[in-house]
């Protein structure tokens, strides 16, 4: 164990906070992450929080992640991303077979695992395991990872692609990389396209797609609990758009809080718009993140989770989502010139921000849907 991995992950991402809003523009530039920034993620154990014993702690929790991945997120979103996305591909390496986890972390901890989870590809079979091709959009620090997850059909199966498909594994020597990521926010996270043109995809490296959403005979995870993707996925997409909102509010603090203060004392109609613009907009981020620490806070002591949970933790993140993007919004547009200045970190927040919001799974009318028919479900014929 390196001094880095001794420390506690918060302390870890303070570090990797201060280089990446060093590296931030040239990483948007580049629409890559910085090299030096992911060794930094790697090194201090993103990739590896929740992998399968003996390649990770099985004691790591989801509000320790929270917490390290808002004081990244409130200096560079698209580097908080990158770095909960690495712990979510890890925890879902974990449904692996035993031989296949061996093969993955082969050269230890250290993995980087990048992912494209919705059925975008076609696998048939072939001696010894699959023969795989599709291509997969939007598979973030896509040229950083060492292996990537890419979710398929499976030739012959049932048109419905949960219950067909299958994850497979595929070492990054064995597709190309498309650079097709030139989103308005979230430049620096990579997200480009994964082709995969007939890889061969030995049986221990792929397990069924059933294991990311199953809900009436949930599969145990890394962690021996069944709590399947499905019921962590918006928690974790949720996380970089609090730690920008936090670092908004700073910024706003450092533009406005000079003018401010340089107003007589008295009634004045400008310190009364900066005072309701700054104390409603920490209000809807203080309140979306207690959201997010309740779900977190589920998701670390639950054994099981209902289909009622997921679709309560859906509707917190998704709803979480919604008072970030309105109140770093709010003050985007109380910030003046300052604030829209090319050059300023709070308009590339804001802007990394609504890119990160605008996820289908954090939007929030399919999520109040979700929730009102499984919580209604039994009323239905009261």
């Amino acid at each position: 164990m390196t001094a880095i991995h001794a420390a506690p992950l918060l302390e870890r991402a303070r570090h990797i906070a201060t280089l990446a809003a060093e590296r931030a523009d040239k990483a948007e530039a580049a629409r890559t992450p910085d090299p030096d920034v992911m060794d930094a993620v790697t090194a201090a154990g993103f990739t590896n929080h929740f992998a399968p014993p003996p390649f990770g702690d099985p004691e790591s929790t989801f509000v320790e992640l929270k917490r390290a991945a808002v004081v990244i997120g409130a200096e560079c979103p698209a580097t908080a991303w990158c770095a909960v996305l690495a712990a979510l591909m890890a925890r879902a390496a974990g449904y692996l077979p035993p031989e296949g986890q061996q093969r993955l972390w082969a050269k230890g901890p250290d993995t980087l695992i990048a992912g494209g989870v919705t059925p975008r590809g076609t696998a048939t079979p072939a001696e010894g395991g699959w023969s795989l091709s599709g291509v997969w959009p939007s598979v973030t620090a896509a040229e950083c990872a060492d292996w990537m997850l890419l979710a398929a059909r499976v030739e012959g199966a049932e048109a419905d692609t949960v219950a067909g498909g299958r994850v497979f594994t595929v070492p990054c020597d064995a597709v190309r990389i498309d650079r097709t990521w030139d989103d308005v926010g979230m430049r620096a996270t990579g997200s480009h396209t994964v082709v995969v043109d007939r890889a061969f995809v030995a049986a221990p490296m792929t397990f069924p797609l059933s294991c990311f959403a199953e809900l009436d005979d949930p599969q145990p995870g890394p962690d021996g609990r069944a709590v399947p993707l499905l019921a962590v996925n918006t928690f974790m997409f949720s996380l970089a758009m609090l730690g920008a909102a936090h670092g908004a509010v700073r910024r706003w603090e450092q533009l406005v809080g000079a003018r401010i203060r340089e107003r007589p004392a008295g009634y004045d109609p400008v310190i009364s718009h900066y005072a309701e613009v700054f104390a409603r907009s920490s209000s809807e981020i203080d309140a979306a993140d207690l959201l997010l620490d309740r779900v977190g806070e589920f998701l670390d002591r639950a054994a099981i989770v209902t289909r009622a949970d997921v679709a309560r933790n859906q509707r917190d993140c998704a709803f979480a989502a919604e008072l970030l993007v309105g109140a770093v919004d709010r003050l985007m547009r109380a910030s003046g010139s300052g604030g829209h200045s090319t050059g300023s970190a709070l308009q590339r927040l804001w802007r990394d921000l609504h890119t990160a919001g605008a996820h289908a799974a954090l939007r929030f009318g399919p999520a109040a849907a979700g929730y009102a028919r499984e919580v209604l479900k039994g009323d239905a014929h009261g």
